[in-house]
C-alpha cells in the first residue's frame, strides 16, 4: 500500500500558549475534534510523556451517531514547542481496537504518528503544522478522507480563537 506524510499548516490569530490548550485542555479538544458534522461529547486527557489520552468523536445522527474513541499515547512533549502521540482506535476504556473491527476499509492506519508543531509569530498569531505520518495515499478515499477531516477540524479549531 502507497503512504504519504498528510501535512496541514495553519496561521491563527491567537497566541501560542491558546493554540497549545487546544491539545491540551479537555473543554478545547471537544469543540474541535472531528471533521464537520461530528461533534466530541468527551476527551480524557493525561498530557504527559507516556500519558494516554482518551477522545471521543460522535458520528451526526444521519451517519449512525455512533461513538468512535481515539488514544493519543504521548512520546515527547516540549512545551509550547512539539507534541509528539501514536494515535489508535479504542473502545472508551482505551483499550485498542483495529480498526476493521469498526467496518473501516483495509488500508485505515494503526498506529499513526502525529506531530503538531507550534511556532510563535508574535502580535498574537501562531504556526501550527500537523503532520501525520504513513497515512494512506491521496489517491485513496482513505486517504482523501483523512485529508478532509483533519482540515475540517483545523477549520474548527480556528473558530476557537475568534474573539466575539
Amino acid at each position: 500500500m502507497k503512504t504519504r506524510d498528510l501535512t496541514v499548516t495553519r496561521t491563527f490569530d491567537a497566541p501560542v500558549e491558546l493554540v497549545w490548550k487546544a491539545w491540551t485542555a479537555p473543554e478545547y479538544v471537544m469543540k474541535w475534534w472531528g471533521p464537520d458534522y461530528f461533534t466530541s461529547p468527551s476527551a480524557k486527557i493525561d498530557f504527559r510523556e507516556g500519558g494516554t489520552s482518551i477522545v471521543c468523536m460522535r458520528a451526526p445522527a444521519d451517519f449512525g451517531g455512533m461513538d468512535m474513541y481515539s488514544t493519543w499515547v504521548y512520546q515527547k512533549i516540549v512545551p509550547m514547542q512539539s507534541i509528539d502521540f501514536i494515535q489508535n482506535l479504542s473502545d472508551d476504556n482505551g483499550n485498542l481496537i483495529d480498526p476493521a473491527v469498526l467496518g473501516m476499509p483495509p488500508e485505515f492506519p494503526h498506529d499513526t504518528r502525529t506531530v503538531v508543531t507550534f511556532k510563535d509569530l508574535g502580535n498574537n498569531k501562531t504556526e501550527m503544522t500537523v503532520t501525520q505520518y504513513d497515512m494512506p495515499a491521496p489517491d485513496t478515499e482513505m486517504g482523501k478522507n483523512a485529508e478532509l477531516g483533519l482540515n475540517q477540524s483545523m477549520d474548527k479549531m480556528a473558530k476557537i480563537f475568534v474573539k466575539s
